[in-house]
């Protein structure tokens, strides 16, 4: 069974499709019985020349004055007459400058050709002129009327799918921005408890070391709990060393890492002065190393670099892993997008948000490609 929003939306788009269909089959009849008065109306016209001809053989000025009313009345049909005859033409409704040349009046008589079949004027078996004509002003402009209501539908359509995009984006920041703060708050109980146990602990005299560990252990629960509190709200950004808070991740991943991870640092010598939050950036920095420890299957080499240009600082983390193709590139920081059997493919996600919409910076894939590894790039405009 489909759900209220599945159904309103489905019926939305065929009660749509159904008014589309119906104002251009509309529009297509109407158009075509303007064709067919148009064809009619040349038919009477071509009948009063008819009359004209007979003039030469009868004095019937009532026939004469009726056939030049008919003949006078039409000012919209562009029309080319032909005379056999005289070999001539003769334009009605056509601009001068459409007709100035041979060239341009046979290219015209084509088009009308294409458009209607000409008329031919015969008296008593003799073909004595041909009448070439087209589409009136009104139905040049009826003509392109379906193509421009369908780019007007296109165009509300696309409205309506960016808006509906866009409330469905900012309702998942909403959700992930809640639950990131009641994970906050839920790990913030049992962590003022385990502050507790430590002074405890410290006054049984248990070993020191064990109690240093547990307090190290609790400042990363702090740190974590921080971080969470500050998704879905504006981060105070700071002037930091780019090296100095590149090199705190580093030291603290190297430390908690398997001894089968090379870590490698390269790093200028002088300070890189950037806007930053420590804690959102450290977060950004470990989802992207422990991204690359798991493309290598926990074994290999993680180079992180630091340069900077005149205006802009660049961050990259390398690993040896078994890379990314080139068609998922950017397809790795949407939300959910992950190609391990465990986690739910948030931390790129919440890294490219860390860094573009709360740092202004961009982060996107260096270079990559199957078995070759992949490098991360981090771009962030110096602070002078």
């Amino acid at each position: 069974m489909l759900n209220k929003t599945a159904f309103s939306r489905w019926f939305f788009i065929s009660a749509s499709i159904i008014i589309i269909s119906l104002i251009l089959w509309n529009t297509f009849a109407f158009f075509n019985q303007l064709k067919d008065d148009e064809r009619n109306k040349m038919k009477v016209w071509a009948a009063a020349q008819e009359e004209l001809q007979k003039l030469n053989t009868t004095e019937d000025n009532s026939v004469s004055e009726t056939a030049t009313v008919v003949i006078q009345s039409n000012n919209t049909t562009p029309m080319i007459s032909y005379s056999h005859e005289a070999d001539s033409y003769n334009e009605r409704n056509i601009p001068e400058s459409q007709v100035n040349t041979d060239e341009k009046r046979q290219k015209l008589i084509k088009q009308f050709s294409s458009e209607y079949k000409p008329i031919e004027i015969y008296y008593e078996d003799q073909l004595l002129q041909t009448i070439y004509y087209g589409n009136s002003p009104l139905i040049n402009k009826l003509k392109y009327y379906p193509i421009v209501l369908i780019l007007v539908i296109l165009l509300i359509f696309l409205a309506l799918y960016l808006f509906y995009q866009t409330s469905k984006s900012a309702e998942q920041n909403r959700l992930w921005a809640g639950m990131a703060k009641e994970t906050a708050h839920q790990i913030g109980t049992p962590l003022s408890s385990l502050v507790g146990w430590t002074e405890i602990l410290k006054a049984e005299q248990v070993n020191q070391e064990y109690i240093t560990e547990i307090e190290k252990d609790i400042d990363r629960l702090r740190t974590i709990t921080e971080r969470f509190s500050k998704i879905g709200s504006v981060p105070k950004l700071e002037a930091k060393d780019l090296v100095a808070e590149t090199e705190a991740s580093f030291d603290y991943l190297k430390r908690r890492s398997s001894k089968l991870i090379q870590f490698e640092l390269h790093t200028p010598e002088e300070t890189v002065p950037v806007m930053l939050n420590s804690q959102l950036f450290g977060w950004t920095i470990e989802n992207l190393v422990k991204n690359g420890i798991d493309a290598m299957k926990g074994k290999g080499t993680i180079t992180i670099s630091i340069e900077k240009s005149t205006k802009k600082a660049y961050l990259r983390i390398t690993d040896s892993g078994k890379g990314i193709p080139k068609s998922k590139h950017k397809k790795v920081f949407i939300p959910g997008y992950t190609t391990k059997k465990r986690g739910w493919g948030l931390g790129l996600s919440l890294a490219k948000r860390i860094i573009e919409t709360y740092h202004n910076g961009k982060i996107h894939v260096l270079n990559s490609a199957p078995a070759k590894g992949t490098t991360m790039e981090i771009v962030l405009r110096l602070q002078n």
